[in-house]
């Protein structure tokens, strides 16, 4: 459609317009120094930070006998996928992994609810005795009875062995409560106002407008929360030693570390023949080790880009009163 008379003389009128005010920025040769090093400093912290997870990669896709001799270090060879299809003959790694993956759903969900809803409480003046309850959480992020103490009420709550220990006692975490508490105080008070006065409940203000429009700090801790599940190991190697059903991926990747240590060991020694039928075993051990280690990171890769503009958001408001 061809252009009118009219709008040829606006569009002229809008360049040159455009021209006249354009501003003209002029970078000096600092600026052109200081871009380079800029560029060139965070360049090399990415490529430091993104090659450990490289290295294990192409390790795990690797020839097993130029792994073994150490001869991978930048470029594949002998590219293959066995080692991760021989995981599937792993003794308990599948169930391991289903652990490692229901207790990061779950924990994370239930946190999260939690967080919410207690941050959301505590921001009510009307609370009874609300600065004392709130000075109480805040004291056990510095304060706590210790390794021991906790393992006797664990068993005492019959939780040892049992998979909601993986659970109960990570439903509440102060810090996360504090950083709901602190977004949902920058949210205006006029928007709860208005649903009081239509009406509503606490709990349906709740949620109805506060746990939508929290999303930012929510996906913020749940990052916190799935992390934390998905590398936990301590929890299944401490109160699960009489259930190995329970182990997660984490404590069987950590008892193929241990393995691997002691026959790398009993091979230093010297121990002649009687390791010959260790050594494949713990050169193996090494393989999947790597391939391992490379499947329990492969989750968190995974969900952290679509979760990272809501984190960097969410932490940032999150923190700004105190």
């Amino acid at each position: 459609m061809a252009k009118t008379a009219q709008e040829k003389l606006d569009e002229k009128r809008e360049k040159e317009y455009r021209k006249k005010h354009k501003k003209i920025y002029r970078t000096s040769a600092g600026d052109v120094v200081f871009n380079i090093l800029n560029y060139l400093f965070f360049t090399l912290f990415s490529i430091s930070c993104i090659f450990p997870f490289y290295y294990l990669f192409i390790n795990t896709i690797s020839d097993n006998e130029l792994v073994k001799q150490g001869a991978i270090n930048f470029i594949p060879q002998g590219i293959n996928i066995n080692n991760y299809l021989k995981l599937r003959d792993v003794g308990d790694l599948g169930s391991a992994f289903i652990v490692s993956v229901s207790r990061t759903i779950l924990g994370t969900v239930l946190m999260v609810v939690a967080s919410a809803f207690v941050g959301y409480l505590v921001t009510k003046q009307e609370m009874w005795n609300r600065s004392f309850w709130y000075r109480f959480l805040v004291i056990t992020m510095y304060f706590n009875a210790g390794l021991i103490p906790t393992y006797l009420n664990l068993v005492t709550l019959g939780l040892t062995n049992n998979y909601w220990v993986y659970i109960i006692p990570g439903i509440v975490q102060p810090y996360n409560i504090i950083l709901v508490k602190t977004y949902i105080e920058s949210i205006p008070a006029e928007l709860e106002e208005s649903a009081f006065i239509d009406g509503a409940s606490y709990m349906q203000v709740f949620r109805k407008l506060i746990f939508p429009l929290s999303k930012p700090i929510l996906a913020t801790i749940a990052i916190f929360g799935a992390v934390g599940h998905w590398n936990s190991f301590q929890d299944s190697l401490i109160y699960m030693q009489g259930n190995d059903k329970l182990f997660t991926l984490q404590h069987r990747l950590y008892l193929y570390l241990n393995k691997a240590s002691n026959l790398g060991s009993l091979m230093s020694q010297g121990a002649g023949a009687s390791v010959d039928s260790a050594v494949a075993d713990a050169l193996n051990t090494k393989v999947i080790k790597y391939t391992v280690s490379m499947v329990s990171v492969i989750p968190i890769l995974c969900v952290y880009p679509f979760l990272q503009r809501y984190f960097e958001e969410g932490i940032m408001l999150g923190a700004v009163k105190g």
